[in-house]
């Protein structure tokens, strides 16, 4: 057989799913859910025929809300406004031409134009709009009033989506957060302001010129998951252990404030890690953690006249709990906590003990001699 024939028959083999038996239990329940629900209610309402006649594509979306819920067709508008043109649609051109399949194809057609105008692209929609162009009697006779059962059973499948997939795990419908830094400023987070943006993204889709089933902040932090991973391969056998400091200085809660000043100067460092007893972290302060309390001791009071007040205590002072990782943790992965959480030290554990701290400084100092290695090896090839 050919190269060319070969390739050829590759295209039928299905491309990976990427998805765990586990979520095709959990979409498969709550599809299951959704539709009887809505069928039951809608054959209580307004009898069985009506409801069966508008299971098929309503079940057709029940499989994208629950099994495909971070597609962009598969959101509550496209979902709900989909449904209300292919009601109008549907029974519209039903009542002006009758059934057929010419009237079929033509609630086709317009149906699919009105969608993409509406910015409301949703297959199942298509479905119900041919279904109601070709309804029978019984629901044809319904008029403009079908779109009550439509929207009673959109809305309940749409409520029971948001409720499972949420109490499940899942994030539905997907909403766009824009990602603050930690500053409070207007910038992009540290770790994204370098490579692909969001300008880029929006170019890239420009020039695509057809739609994407995937919404644009997931396919978004896809492209950025895919370049951590990368940056991690590059990375190699960079862990925290490789980077991190090994002669931790560390205070303990009965600590006072004017002895962690002294520590932090003598060593020039911004953090302190905080032990108790059996060594075990209880706690961290760094340079802004002691700037009020050190004011308010200088300020006068009327204790001053009759003696020093009591000294303030790192216990009273530190903040808790601490953000730590485990010495096998991979330096691609420290990028986002010292930069878009806004921490400079993360302390390194092991069976619960403290060995080490990799602060920004560390982790850039070792990005910088890995790069340099790298052009070495890339000059001496």
């Amino acid at each position: 057989m050919s190269s060319g024939l070969s390739r050829w028959f590759d295209r039928f083999i299905p491309a990976a799913l990427h998805i765990p038996p586990k979520e095709w239990f959990r979409s498969a329940f709550g599809a299951l859910l959704a539709l009887a629900l809505a069928g039951s209610a809608c054959t209580w309402l307004f009898g069985s025929a009506a409801a069966l006649h508008l299971m098929a594509p309503l079940a057709a979306s029940t499989v994208l809300l629950f099994a495909v819920h971070s597609g962009a067709l598969s959101q509550p508008w496209p979902f709900l406004a989909s449904y209300v043109c292919a009601a109008a649609v549907g029974i519209g051109l039903h009542h002006l031409l009758g059934p057929g399949l010419l009237v079929a194809g033509a609630a086709l057609l317009l149906v699919i134009l009105l969608m993409c105008l509406l910015r409301c692209l949703h297959p199942p929609g298509a479905a119900l709009a041919v279904s109601l162009a070709l309804a029978d009697p019984s629901l044809a006779a319904m008029g403009v009033r079908v779109i009550e059962p439509v929207l009673l059973n959109a809305l309940i499948v749409l409520a029971v989506a948001v409720g499972y997939n949420r109490l499940t795990g899942v994030l539905y419908p997907k909403i766009g957060m824009p990602r603050k830094a930690a500053h409070g400023t207007a910038d992009q987070p540290a770790s994204e302001r370098v490579g692909v943006s969001g300008k880029d993204l929006d170019q890239a889709l420009d020039e695509l010129g057809e739609f994407v089933d995937v919404t644009r902040d997931e396919l978004e932090r896809i492209i950025l998951a895919t370049e951590r991973h990368a940056v991690q391969r590059s990375l190699g056998g960079i862990t925290a252990a490789s980077v991190m400091s090994r002669d931790v200085q560390f205070a303990t809660p009965e600590t006072t404030l004017a002895q962690a000043w002294k520590q932090l100067a003598s060593h020039h460092l911004k953090n302190l890690p905080v032990l108790d007893d059996g060594g075990r972290l209880v706690g961290i302060v760094s340079l802004s953690d002691l700037v009020g309390p050190a004011m308010a001791q200088a300020r006068f009071n009327w204790r001053s006249l009759f003696g020093r007040g009591k000294d303030v205590t790192l216990a009273q002072i530190m903040s808790e709990p601490v953000i730590t990782v485990s010495s096998d943790r991979q330096a691609v992965e420290l990028i986002p906590l010292l930069c878009d959480r806004g921490l400079h030290c993360l302390p390194v554990l092991e069976a619960g003990k403290v060995v080490g701290v990799v602060t920004q400084t560390d982790l850039i100092a070792a990005l910088s001699q890995h790069l340099l290695a790298q052009e070495r090896l890339a000059r001496a090839a």
